[in-house]
């Protein structure tokens, strides 16, 4: 039987089956059932956050093996749900796509790759006019070119794994654009909270740094920056671009002047984004890097996150360069003997587990955690920030990731057996230094989806929620105000920790469920200093779920 490498979304399971029996009847065609897999596998993909089917590829588990994909291309071909220009399904280079978005995302890169090439000058000369700036210095020559691509280009695609020098080399565009063009307006922004905060306070924090939504100002199902409300700035840094979908980069082209320069930052072996549309990922076609030319630029040299941690990370790196569609279908099987050379002073550490009940050294670790964040939060004020920075400092201590919800190693069971009969009730009601994950974007309140605030005051009426925005301030937020917006947060998903960074890492890694690589190593690129990977110790290979 075949596995799934992700497990789609809920609604796209069930939408599924509605658009096999709807769109034939739309388009006055009888339903062929090669055509309804089709349909069924590209919906379930649309659930992943995928926009197509590789039919060079394996069969997807929608389709019948036997008829992949030979007999599926001639139902395509004989369909009026394929024919140009109003078909809803559209066939590239063997890619069969909905129609809506190759379109869009064929603009989308269209513009990404005309703007590398917007304001292209001479090369020569570039380099010598800010060689002597303090930002150069110690730059290698990988990351020299890229601020010279910056005075090049009107965009700049800088990529590289943990460790390789992307913030040092904003640094560094930053300071050569100001010291060619002084006074220019400069803006970093990232997908979440949490990155934008770690991007603004590693430059410095003496510029500008919001989240991309608040950046665009969101206002619901749309944005009050636009085409006719362009935003004012020279200079655009994007930072954690892998979690950017084709949506918000639409969004962010309509926004940005065509004399605003643009830096996407990213790590391509990280998760895609969960809504529809992974930017990054169709940037990493051949094509499109023979398109950007100079303006992209791929960094390799590892300066932190050294050890067990790099390693392991590198081998799921290239484990994944390797893999069809990008994720591997055993991340485990690729580091298994890295894991079982450990030694006692590596800065990673594996324990094989119990797959019947939470691990204890886990237990035991978040219930000092959460002592430590009562503790704290007793010394926080509702109001002041006094003591606050503390709190939040020690929330970012420690970062646990399980991979799904449900399940004995799951976020839910592990937040119930922390909090008991508290997690029913309402967020005032959990022990003062709680966590708490914000699930939504709220402008109105300066929280974005994905921030982790922490109770204060509490529990009870006098419970207030305390977030740090980023630029060292401090916000305080009713809890009522986040009523079926927010939830516990002693562990993430993986796909929520994304952006995040903490001194110590934990990583619960059932077997069962979807395998992709990029989960793990998403996972362990977390950690700043050390990781703890807790498998179940079952026969069969561990692996992460998207959940």
């Amino acid at each position: 039987m075949r596995e799934p490498l992700h497990t789609p979304q809920p609604w796209a399971v069930a939408l599924g089956p509605s658009l096999v029996e709807a769109l034939p009847r739309l388009y006055d065609t009888p339903c062929d059932p090669l055509i309804g897999e089709l349909i069924n596998a590209l919906t379930a993909a649309l659930g992943r956050g995928e926009l197509e089917l590789n039919l060079n590829g394996p069969p997807p588990e929608e389709v019948s093996e036997a008829s992949w994909p030979d007999d599926h291309r001639r139902a395509l071909a004989d369909s009026p749900l394929s024919r140009e220009p109003d078909g809803p399904l559209a066939l590239e280079e063997g890619r069969l796509q909905w129609r809506r978005w190759q379109r869009q995302r064929q603009e989308v890169i269209d513009a990404l790759i005309g703007r590398a090439g917007a304001l292209e000058r001479p090369a020569a000369g570039e380099m010598a006019a800010v060689r002597d700036l303090p930002e150069l210095a110690g730059l290698d020559e990988l990351q020299r070119q890229a601020v010279a691509a910056v005075l090049r280009y009107g965009l700049v695609l800088l990529e590289g794994g943990p460790g390789t020098g992307k913030t040092s080399t904003v640094s560094g565009m930053i300071a050569a654009l100001r010291a060619r063009e002084p006074g220019s307006r400069l803006h970093l922004a990232a997908p979440t909270g949490k990155a934008a905060g770690r991007l603004g306070a590693a430059t410095g924090g003496t510029l500008p740094c919001t989240t991309l939504h608040r950046l665009l100002e969101s206002r619901g199902d749309r944005f009050g920056r636009h085409r006719g409300r362009p935003l004012d700035l020279d200079l655009l840094v994007v930072d954690e671009v892998s979690m950017l979908d084709l949506g918000l980069m639409a969004a962010l082209l309509e926004a940005l002047p065509a004399s605003c320069r643009l830096v996407l930052v990213g790590d391509p072996a990280q998760l895609p984004p969960i809504a529809p549309g992974a930017v990054l990922q169709e940037l990493q076609r051949p094509e499109r890097r023979r398109q950007l030319g100079g303006a992209a630029i791929t960094l390799t040299t590892t300066y932190r996150n050294a050890g067990a941690i790099a390693a392991v990370a590198s081998a799921l790196r290239r484990g994944l360069a390797t893999a069809p569609g990008g994720g591997a279908t055993d991340p485990m099987a690729t580091i298994r003997p890295l894991l079982q050379a450990l030694q006692a002073t590596d800065n990673l550490r594996w324990r094989p587990c119990s797959p019947r009940t939470l691990p204890a050294e886990l237990l035991e670790r978040l219930r000092r955690h959460q002592a430590s964040l009562a503790r704290l939060a007793g010394r926080c004020r509702p109001g002041s920030t006094k003591g606050c920075r503390d709190l939040l400092a020690e929330r970012d201590r420690l970062l646990v990731m399980a991979p799904q919800r449900q399940g004995r190693w799951g976020l839910e069971a592990l937040h119930r057996t922390l909090l008991g009969g508290r997690l029913d009730g309402d967020l005032q009601d959990l022990p003062a230094g709680t966590p708490v994950l914000c699930r939504r974007n709220l402008p109105e309140l300066d929280l974005a989806n994905g921030d982790v605030g922490l109770l204060v005051g509490g529990p009870g009426p006098t419970a207030r929620l305390l977030f740090g925005d980023g630029n060292g301030e401090v916000i305080w937020i009713h809890p009522g105000q986040l009523a079926g917006a927010a939830e516990p947060a002693l562990a993430l998903t993986v796909h929520k920790a994304q952006g995040s960074e903490a001194e110590e890492v934990i990583v619960l890694l059932p077997s069962g469920g979807s395998r992709d690589g990029r989960l793990l190593y998403t996972a362990l690129t977390r950690a700043r200093q050390e990781a703890l990977l807790l498998t179940d110790g079952e026969t069969t290979p561990p692996d992460l779920d998207t959940a």
